[in-house]
């Protein structure tokens, strides 16, 4: 599945109209009809009453065609039009001469008239705008939206939410809350957004039929990782392979009170294939490691001082082991910001040229020392969360924003940034971006980012290219935490669960 904007879904339609061939009231028809046995299928029987609240737009003109085939099936159904001054457009007038025979009740809502008051257990259809909202909504369509919100009755949005816009951030103006939104056939970039999550509700893609070919000729805004892509990603292993041909990693990762985020990224890394695996870990660190990962190799820090401190003990520091025996470096997991730690990492950023993957405390140090950016190696991967990324990018105004910053970033730095969250991001250097849709909210703990860390280092070790690494890592470590909550279920699993199931999701994908 892509990602289109709203008005590449309209060439989408125009598309359709043009070489299937179809008229534009007929395709209308197939949305009404999917969004109506949904409606049906979805929704108790004893519910069958509506309230359809409609603009004079396209959208509007669905919601009519809506309104005629749930009467056709029994249901008692309400229309309300909020008046504009204008007689809408064809599909609009053509849906409601055809609806005017049937004992509907057709409602008209005229400025300064008032609004319908929502009896219980009638469930409300906001068929207002949809896509077609470019600006903010204001006067009685506010008024109305407003209403539909205090409703404590069932909102269903046909296609977008109205207010919502469909391409961008609509923070901080109005929109529809829906329980349910029916959108058509494809995703909109605005569906993908955590500040819409609310807005939107239970998202369900309705195919009406638009021809496919239309793709081939089109540059989505954004794509989807998916099974089909990580498939294509997966190598399978030579039968006579050894381990010399999967790479050696370097983990840099941990410090006092936070070894448990070294052991995380070491046994994910591990999971994900390189043949061997260090781990450059503090003083006192190198005994947990040894015993909490047996199969990893511990680097030990070693000081151009004669003389080591109780800071060396404790944080990352002191001279890095030769590099170039190491395909990709993973760093920032519980390293903390310690001045030593600080030094390190430039040390490493000068002396590493091979693509490597950054988080955490990597990342606030780079925020600290933004003079870094051009220095690292190119293609290497970013992994912040929104506040980690707010460090190294300043404040945005909404969800938007952050991932335009992050677009524009990976862009002029030749880098890779992963956004981390219900949907991470992944925004390539060529300017392409990738929504991840697996994964949920039994992943919110913390620990979560480190697993990912270590599985992008394996993942780069084993010989993927870093784009490669980055669409198929963030795409397993979702499938993972899918497999541990199934297993465990949404409150109980811990980041090293998720590392557990990452033999479940290689398997899923090589089956």
């Amino acid at each position: 599945m892509v990602v289109l904007t709203a008005d590449q879904v309209r060439a989408w339609d125009r598309f359709t109209i043009q070489h299937e061939p179809i008229s534009s009231i007929n395709l209308m028809e197939r949305a009404a009809k999917c969004c109506t046995e949904w409606l049906c299928t979805n929704l108790p029987s004893s519910q069958s009453s509506y309230y359809i609240f409609c603009g004079k737009g396209n959208n509007g003109a669905d919601g009519l065609a809506i309104a005629r085939m749930l009467y056709e099936v029994d249901r008692q159904v309400d229309v309300f039009i909020l008046e504009f001054g204008s007689s809408g457009t064809a599909e609009f007038q053509q849906n409601l001469q055809r609806l005017h025979p049937l004992p509907v009740g057709i409602h008209y809502i005229q400025t300064g008239s008032g609004f319908p008051i929502v009896p219980p257990g009638v469930i409300i259809i906001d068929a207002l705008l949809g896509t077609g909202t470019t600006r903010p909504v204001e006067g009685e369509m506010r008024a109305l939206i407003e209403l539909i919100n205090a409703s404590p009755n069932p909102t269903i949005s046909i296609d977008m939410p109205s207010g919502l816009f469909a391409d961008q951030s609509t923070i901080p103006f109005s929109s529809v809350r829906a329980a349910f939104t029916l959108t058509f056939q494809c995703l909109k970039p605005a569906q993908l957004l955590a500040e819409n999550a609310a807005a939107i509700g239970d998202l369900q893609v309705m195919d009406i039929g638009l021809l496919p070919r239309y793709l081939n000729q089109v540059q989505p805004e954004y794509e989807l990782t998916g099974k089909t892509l990580s498939q294509s990603i997966i190598r399978p292993r030579n039968n006579f392979s050894h381990k010399g041909e999967f790479g050696h990693a370097l983990l840099l990762a941990g410090s006092f009170g936070k070894m448990g985020a070294a052991v995380l990224a070491a046994r994910a890394c591990l999971r994900c294939g390189p043949g061997l695996l260090s781990c450059f870990v503090p003083e006192k660190g190198i005994s947990i490691m040894q015993m909490a990962v047996p199969e990893a190799m511990v680097v030990r820090s070693t000081n151009s001082d004669h003389e080591k401190t109780n800071a060396n003990d404790e944080h990352l520091g002191g001279d890095l082991p030769p590099l170039h025996q190491y395909q990709t470096i993973g760093c920032g997991p519980g390293i903390g910001t310690n001045p030593a730690t600080v030094q390190l990492f430039k040390e490493l950023i000068a002396n590493f040229r091979k693509p490597m993957v950054l988080d955490a405390d990597a990342l606030n140090i780079l925020s600290q020392n933004q003079d870094l950016f051009p220095s690292l190696p190119p293609f290497s991967i970013l992994t912040p969360h929104p506040k980690e990324f707010e460090r190294l990018a300043g404040k945005s105004a909404n969800e938007t924003e952050r991932i335009n910053k992050a677009r524009e970033l990976a862009k002029k730095h030749q880098l890779i940034f992963v956004l981390k969250g219900h949907h991470s991001l992944i925004a390539m250097p060529g300017g392409s971006a990738y929504f991840n849709m697996s994964g949920n909210a039994s992943m919110a703990k913390g620990g979560s980012g480190d697993v990912l860390t270590g599985m992008l280092t394996g993942l780069l070790c084993r010989g993927y290219t870093p784009e490669q690494a980055a669409l198929l890592g963030v795409h397993l470590h979702g499938l993972a935490g899918e497999f541990a909550s199934a297993d465990l279920g949404m409150e109980s699993v811990l980041a090293g669960d998720i590392s557990d199931h990452i033999a479940k999701a290689f398997i899923y994908l090589t089956s």
